[in-house]
C-alpha cells in the first residue's frame, strides 16, 4: 500500500492532506483506494498517443483478476484488492467506476442522464468506498450516511468540473455539463450549476457530522477545502473560468487545516 501512498502525495496535495487527518489505523486502505481510481484516470486523461481503450480494458481485467486472486505482481492493483475484500467494497461499484472511464475515451455531449450516470461512477462511488473503510463493517451506519456520501462525491466532482473547464475542453474536447456550449458559457449558466452544487454540499454536511470521530476530521477538512474553493469560484465571472484555472494556495490549506483541528478537538465538529 506504501507504493498507492507515494501516487496520493505526488498527485493532491488537498487529498494528502485529508488523509492524514483521519485515524492512523484508516490512511494506508484510503491511500490503496485513490492510488486505484488515480491510476485508471491517468489511462484515459494523459496516455495519448497510445491506444487507451485497450489500456483501460487490460487495467479493467487485471483489476477483477486481482480481486479474484486475492493477490496481484501490480503492488495498486494488491493493495486495492485487499481494501476490497477487508472493508466489504461492492463490486458493483468498481464497475461503475471503470465505466466512467470509458466514458471518458468517446465524445459526448451530456445530457441529465449521461451526467448523472458519469458522476455517480467517476465520484459518488468513490465517496461510497471511502465509506466502507469509515464504517468498518457497520452496515447500519453505512445505510444511513450512503446518500450524504454520494452528494458530497457529487459536490467534489462539479467543483472540479468547473475548476477544470478549460483544459478539459482545450486538452480533451470535454464539456460535461449538460447541453453547456464551451464558447457560449454565460454567468447565467455558471450560476444554475452553482445552485446544484451548492445543494450537494449542504446534503453531505449533517452526514459529515454523524461520521465515526476516526473520520469525521479528515472528511470535514475535505469538504471545508471544496467550499473555499467553491466559493472562489462562485465570485468570479465565467469567462474568467474560462481563461485560467482556480487555485486555493498552499498557505490557505494550512490555515484550513488548523481552524479544523482546532475544532475537531474542541467538539465542534
Amino acid at each position: 500500500m506504501k507504493c498507492s501512498k507515494v501516487i496520493t502525495q505526488a498527485y493532491s496535495t488537498s487529498f494528502t492532506l485529508g488523509i492524514r487527518t483521519l485515524d492512523k489505523k484508516l490512511h494506508l486502505p484510503i491511500y490503496a483506494i485513490y492510488g486505484f481510481v488515480r491510476c485508471a484516470d491517468e489511462i484515459v486523461d494523459s496516455f495519448h498517443g497510445h491506444d487507451r481503450r485497450k489500456l483501460l480494458a487490460a487495467f479493467k481485467k487485471q483489476t477483477y483478476k486481482a480481486i479474484d486472486q486475492r493477490l496481484s505482481l501490480n503492488p495498486v492493483l494488491n493493495a486495492f484488492q485487499c481494501v476490497v475484500h477487508t472493508y466489504g467494497i461492492d463490486k458493483a461499484y468498481i464497475e461503475a467506476f471503470l465505466k466512467s472511464m470509458e466514458m471518458d475515451l468517446d465524445d459526448h455531449v451530456y445530457d441529465r442522464t449521461l451526467y448523472d450516470e458519469y458522476i455517480y461512477g467517476s465520484a459518488e462511488v468513490v465517496g461510497l468506498m471511502c465509506l466502507k473503510v469509515f464504517c468498518e463493517g457497520d452496515e447500519e451506519m453505512f445505510g444511513r450516511l450512503e446518500k450524504p456520501a454520494r452528494s458530497l462525491g457529487a459536490a467534489f466532482q462539479k467543483v472540479n468540473f468547473l475548476r477544470d473547464m478549460r483544459s478539459d475542453y482545450k486538452e480533451r474536447g470535454r464539456v460535461y455539463f449538460p447541453k453547456v456550449e464551451y464558447r457560449k458559457f454565460s454567468n447565467a449558466c455558471k450560476a444554475e450549476i452553482e445552485q446544484d452544487i451548492l445543494q450537494d454540499f449542504n446534503d453531505a454536511y449533517a452526514g459529515i457530522m454523524a461520521l465515526p470521530r476516526t473520520a469525521r476530521m479528515g472528511v470535514y477538512l475535505a469538504y471545508v477545502y471544496y467550499r473555499k474553493l467553491f466559493r472562489k469560484i462562485q465570485g468570479l465571472p465565467a469567462k474568467h473560468i474560462l481563461k485560467e484555472r482556480v487555485r486555493v494556495p498552499d498557505n490557505t490549506k494550512f490555515a484550513l487545516l488548523l481552524s479544523s483541528y482546532v475544532k475537531y478537538r474542541f467538539n465542534a465538529i
